[in-house]
This record gives structure tokens, sequence and C-alpha cells, in this order.
């Protein structure tokens, strides 16, 4: 494998799907996942609310971002189990996103590329 083979999958899903969503990944074998609270608005329609009697609309929902960077397993598996794990048929489920790394970097033990993964 060259750098060129290391991709970082990205996946914008719901807060309450993250418990099978790491499951899903865990079972393909990417257990390493980076995962950030995130607020966003896509195709999810808007709420109105009320808050104190006053009305306001919600229009940026709450998601979670996960990131999982992969040398030695295929990105389209992994980009496969969590859009099952995440999937509910509403809007609002996310998006997934592959992308190419051009180079990673241990910061631990110094090594490079594939070997960092």
């Amino acid at each position: 494998m060259t750098e060129s083979d290391i991709e970082l999958v990205m996946a914008v899903i719901r807060p309450d799907k993250l418990s099978e969503a790491k499951k899903a990944l865990a079972e393909v074998g990417a257990p390493s996942l980076t995962v950030t609270d995130v607020s966003g608005r896509g195709s999810q329609p808007a709420m109105t609310e009320q808050w104190r009697g006053e009305e306001y609309t919600v229009d940026l929902h709450q998601k979670v971002k996960i990131e999982i960077v992969v040398a030695d397993i295929d990105a389209e598996e992994v980009a496969e189990a969590l859009s099952d794990a995440a999937h509910t048929g509403e809007p609002g489920d996310g998006k997934i996103f592959i992308l190419p790394v051009s180079e990673a970097y241990q910061i631990r033990t110094g090594e490079s590329g594939v070997d960092a993964v």
C-alpha cells in the first residue's frame, strides 16, 4: 500500500444512532474513531418550539460527526456499515463522505503513511 491508500470516512448522523454505529464499526474491524458533537441543517425540517411563552424556530439540529481513518480496511465497507447502522428512513439520517488522505503521522512513534494509521 502507498500513502494514497489512506482514506478518511466522515459521517454526520443522529446522536441516538452513535451506539449502533460504534458496534457496526467494530464488526468491520474499524474500532478507532473520533466523535464530535455538531449541529447543522439539511433536509430535516425546521421545528417551531416555545420557551417562556415565546415561539422560536429550531433549524440547526444536533448531530454527531464520526471520523475514521482507514488504510487496511476498505472505506466502502466502513461507509456501508455506518449507513446501515444510522438508517431510519426519515429526513435527517445524515451523510457519509469518503476523502483521500495525502499523509498521516503518528506523533508518539514518529511513523508516517500507512504505518501511522
